[in-house]
């Protein structure tokens, strides 16, 4: 049988070819709108592209950690969907945020509450391992 950590790394997966795709995107909006490298402004179709590039970046670096831990010490099953739920959250973002700022809202905070169940969870259980072990 597989493990559902099977299902930890798929979902970590999708949420890197999500990423790759606002990196992608970033390319195609940096060409169309002909902003040479290494400027990031210039066009606001352009910068909101790169926003949504860079704002998934810096998620991320709390997320695989924080999902990983949490499979480990709380639930493999859990931490599969609570990420799914955060990639749903990033593509919410994503198309908002494209279409004007102030339209990011909704999937910023579809994403942000998986992500703090995540680290508030994998740190708690975590810490209560290591107390266990050094007890």
């Amino acid at each position: 049988m597989i493990s559902n950590m099977a299902a930890v790394w798929f979902v970590i997966s999708l949420a890197l070819v999500e990423y790759f795709y606002f990196v992608m995107a970033v390319g195609a909006a940096r060409g169309k709108h002909k902003i040479a490298a290494p400027a990031v402004t210039g066009n606001p179709d352009f910068e909101r592209a790169y926003r949504v590039q860079m704002n998934t970046l810096e998620q991320l670096i709390i997320f695989v950690p924080s999902m990983i831990c949490f499979a480990t010490f709380v639930s493999e099953r859990w931490a599969a969907i609570l990420g799914l739920v955060f990639v749903i959250g990033r593509l919410m973002y994503g198309i908002g945020y494209s279409k004007a700022p102030e339209k990011r809202g909704w999937g910023f905070m579809v994403a942000a509450i998986p992500q703090l169940i995540l680290l508030v969870g994998g740190l708690i259980y975590a810490g209560l391992a290591a107390y266990r072990g050094l007890a």
